[in-house]
C-alpha cells in the first residue's frame, strides 16, 4: 500500500540492540497506523500487570499512512505506552516535525524497549540508527536540550520532569507538546532523552493525481471555513476563553465555579491586541493556531486555552504575561500543563481547607512558579504533587474535589454546563480528557448547541465522536480539522434568534436517532475528507461508514487492555463534585450520568460490567 514506510525500529535499551521489523498487513489494514496500532503492539508486547516503569514495558512513537505527504494537518505522532499516572493505557498525540521527519527517513514507528545503564538518545537517519550518549543532555530543560542536538533533525526530547519520572511528564517536540498520561516519565524511567530523526525518502501515494485534486480542495475549504480559516488563526486555541467563560464552564479555584469577574484578561482576544507577534503551526498545517507573543523585549510560547485555563484561571493568576511565563516553564521542565494546574489547583483548595500546610494561595505566581520548580525535581511538597491528584487526596483526603477521572486530571471544561462531555470524560480510555471527540464542541463551545444540560440524545453523539476520534487519531491527523464539518451557515446564526433555537431544539430531539442510525449502518460513501485521503494515499478504498468501525475497533480494544489492566466500571465516573454540586446557586444541577451510561453500554455492546461482549469482540475481528 501507498503511505507506508513499510517498517519500524524495534530498539532494545538494554542489550543497545536496534533491528528492523515490519506490522503484520492484517494489523496494518484493521488500525491503519498511529493510535491504532499503538495500542494493538501494547497489547500484544506486554503482560497484564505490568509496571510502566518495569524496564520490559514498551514506548511506542508511531506515524500514519498520511504522514509525510504534505496533506492538512497531517505532521503528527502518537505516543503510547501505559500511564503511570492512571496505570491504564496511555497515548497521546503531538505536532512539530519529527513524524515526517521520521517517516522520510523510512520509518513508520519506533517501539522502545528496556532500560539503558546511563542517559541516551536515539539518532535516526535513512543510513542508520544509533543510540548515543546523553549524558551532556541529562538535566537540560527541554528547549536547551534540543537546541544541542543537530538543527537538521525532528527531535522528541523529554526535560527534567521525565528524568525524574514525575507522573505527568510529557515530551516536547519543537514547542509543542505529548503532554497528557505521563509518557515522558515512561520514557525518562528508560534513560532515554530524545529521539531524533532525519530523512528525504518520498512517500508513496497510490493515486497522485486524485490526491494532489484533494489537497487543494480540502486546504481551501479549511481556509474559508470560519473557524478554520478565521477564529483559529485569528486568535488560536485561547479563542475559547471568553466562549466558556461566556457559558460558565471555565475551571475557577479548582472547578469549585465556572468563570471569574477577570477572566477576560486572558481572552485570546487580549493576547492578539496586546502582545501577539505572529503565528505558528506544525509543519503542513494551513491553519497555524499556535501564538508566538512578546512580552517586553522576549519573544514568548503564546498559551494554549487549556494552559490559559488551568494554570491561569483555575489558579486565580489574570496576568497574562505571568501565564504565558510559567507555561512556558512547564514546556521547558517537560510537565503536561493541563495535569499540573489541576494538581496545583487541589493542593491549593486543600491548603484553604486546612488539610495541607503549604505556601500556595490563589493568584500567587511566586508559590506556583516555586511549585512547578520543585514538582519537576520531587523536591519538598513537589515530591507529592509530582504523583498527580488522585495520590494527593489518597494522602490527604478531599475524594470529593479532586478533579480527575480514572487518574487523569480534567481539561479546562466543567461538564456540569456540557453534560455529554461529561459523559465523555467517564468512559473515554485514557481518563479526564478532551480530544477524545469534543463532545463539549456541540454543546456548548462551537456553533451548535445541543441541550447542553440534557442527557437526551448525548450516549449515541459521544460515541459516534469518540469512534471518528480513534480513526483520526490512527491516521494520523489533527482533530482541529474536524470543526469544518459545521456548515458555515451556523456560524452567522444569531444564537438568540428564533430560528436558531427552533433548529437547536429539533437537533435535540433528532440528533439520537440519526446517529443511532449511522452508528448502526456502514455509510458505503467517502463524505469527509479523512478517509478520502486514506484512501487516495493507500489505494485501499475506504468509505465513512468502514472508517468509523475502524475507529470503534480501535476503541473497543483501548478498553479490552484497560479491563485487562484492573478497571472497572465502578471507575467510570465523575468526581463527586461534577456529579453532585451544581456550578452556581440558581444553576443546573450535575451532571445526570447515570441516566447517560446505561444506554452508552448498550450502544458500545457492551455488558452491565462495561466489558464489551463476545459478539461485539467477534463483529470487530478483535484479537484478544
Amino acid at each position: 500500500m501507498g503511505g507506508y514506510a513499510g517498517r519500524y525500529l524495534d530498539v532494545d535499551l538494554t542489550g543497545g540492540t536496534i533491528e528492523q521489523k515490519r506490522f503484520s498487513p492484517t494489523d496494518l489494514e484493521l488500525y491503519i497506523g498511529g493510535r491504532g496500532l499503538g495500542v494493538r503492539t501494547l497489547y500484544d508486547q506486554t503482560p497484564p500487570g505490568l509496571d510502566p516503569f518495569d524496564e520490559k514495558m514498551v514506548l511506542m512513537l508511531s506515524t500514519g499512512p498520511v504522514t509525510g505527504t504534505n496533506a492538512p494537518q497531517s505532521n503528527r505522532f502518537v505516543v503510547t505506552t501505559k500511564s503511570p499516572l492512571t496505570g491504564l493505557i496511555a497515548d497521546s498525540q503531538c505536532g512539530g516535525n519529527f513524524a515526517t521527519k521520521l517517516k522520510k527517513a523510512g520509518y513508520d514507528a519506533v517501539l522502545v524497549r528496556g532500560k539503558s545503564p546511563g542517559p541516551v538518545y536515539l539518532e535516526i537517519t535513512e543510513e542508520r540508527a544509533e543510540l548515543k550518549d546523553a549524558s551532556h543532555l541529562w538535566g537540560a530543560g527541554t528547549a536547551e536540550a534540543q537546541a544541542a542536538l543537530p538543527r537538521k533533525y525532528g527531535k522528541a526530547v523529554i526535560g527534567p520532569a521525565g528524568e525524574n519520572r514525575v507522573r505527568y511528564a510529557a515530551i516536547v517536540s519543537q514547542s509543542r507538546v505529548a503532554g497528557r498520561t505521563g509518557t515522558g516519565a515512561v520514557m525518562g524511567s528508560k534513560k532515554l532523552k530524545a529521539i531524533i530523526a532525519d530523512g528525504n525518502k518520498p512517500v508513496a501515494i497510490s493515486k497522485p493525481d486524485e490526491y494532489a485534486k484533494l489537497h487543494k480542495q480540502i486546504t481551501k475549504h479549511l481556509l474559508d471555513h470560519p473557524m478554520t480559516g478565521k477564529i483559529l488563526p485569528d486568535l488560536g486555541t485561547a479563542n475559547l476563553v471568553m466562549t466558556t467563560a461566556g457559558r460558565n464552564i471555565i475551571p475557577t479555584r479548582n472547578y469549585q465555579a465556572g468563570q471569574d469577574a477577570r477572566t477576560a484578561q486572558l481572552s485570546g482576544e487580549r493576547m492578539r491586541d496586546e502582545i501577539f507577534y505572529k503565528r505558528e503551526g506544525c509543519l503542513y498545517c494551513p491553519i497555524r493556531c499556535g501564538r508566538q507573543v512578546k512580552i517586553g523585549d522576549r519573544l514568548a510560547k503564546g498559551p494554549e486555552f487549556e494552559t490559559i485555563g488551568l494554570l491561569g484561571n483555575n489558579l486565580g493568576i489574570f496576568d497574562m504575561p505571568a501565564v504565558v511565563e510559567i507555561g512556558e516553564l512547564c514546556d521547558h521542565l517537560g510537565l503536561d500543563t493541563i495535569s499540573m494546574g489541576n494538581t496545583l489547583g487541589f493542593a491549593t483548595e486543600l491548603t484553604e481547607r486546612g488539610q495541607l500546610e503549604s505556601d500556595l494561595r490563589w493568584g500567587d505566581v511566586r508559590a506556583y512558579r516555586q511549585a512547578i520548580e520543585d514538582t519537576a525535581q520531587r523536591r519538598g511538597l513537589g515530591a507529592d504533587l509530582a504523583e498527580g491528584t488522585r495520590r494527593m487526596a489518597e494522602k490527604y483526603g478531599g475524594q470529593d474535589f479532586a478533579i480527575h477521572v480514572k487518574g487523569l486530571e480534567l481539561p479546562a471544561y466543567d461538564p456540569r454546563g456540557c453534560v455529554g462531555q461529561g459523559l465523555e470524560y467517564a468512559t473515554t480510555s485514557r481518563g479526564g480528557c478532551h480530544i477524545r471527540g469534543s463532545t463539549m464542541y456541540v454543546e456548548a463551545t462551537g456553533p451548535v448547541s445541543i441541550d447542553p444540560y440534557s442527557a437526551r440524545s448525548k450516549p449515541e453523539l459521544v460515541v459516534l465522536q469518540q469512534n471518528s476520534n480513534a480513526a483520526i487519531s490512527s491516521l494520523v491527523m489533527c482533530y482541529f480539522s474536524s470543526y469544518a464539518m459545521i456548515p458555515d451557515i451556523m456560524f452567522e446564526l444569531d444564537p438568540n434568534s428564533l430560528v436558531y433555537r427552533f433548529l437547536m431544539q429539533a437537533l435535540s430531539y433528532a440528533a439520537g436517532p440519526v446517529l443511532q442510525l449511522m452508528l448502526r449502518l456502514k455509510n458505503p460513501a467517502k463524505v469527509l475528507w479523512f478517509e478520502k485521503f486514506l484512501s487516495v494515499v493507500t489505494g485501499r478504498d475506504v468509505s465513512m461508514g468502514e472508517l468509523n468501525e475502524i475507529g470503534e475497533r480501535i476503541f473497543n480494544l483501548e478498553r479490552l487492555y484497560n479491563l485487562r489492566e484492573g478497571l472497572t466500571a465502578e471507575r467510570d465516573t465523575l468526581p463527586a463534585r461534577m456529579l453532585d454540586e451544581p456550578l452556581s446557586r440558581h444553576g443546573h444541577g450535575g451532571v445526570p450520568l447515570r441516566e447517560m451510561l446505561p444506554g452508552y453500554y448498550k450502544l458500545r455492546g457492551w455488558d452491565e460490567r462495561g466489558a464489551p461482549t463476545a459478539a461485539t469482540i467477534r463483529r470487530l475481528g478483535i484479537r484478544t
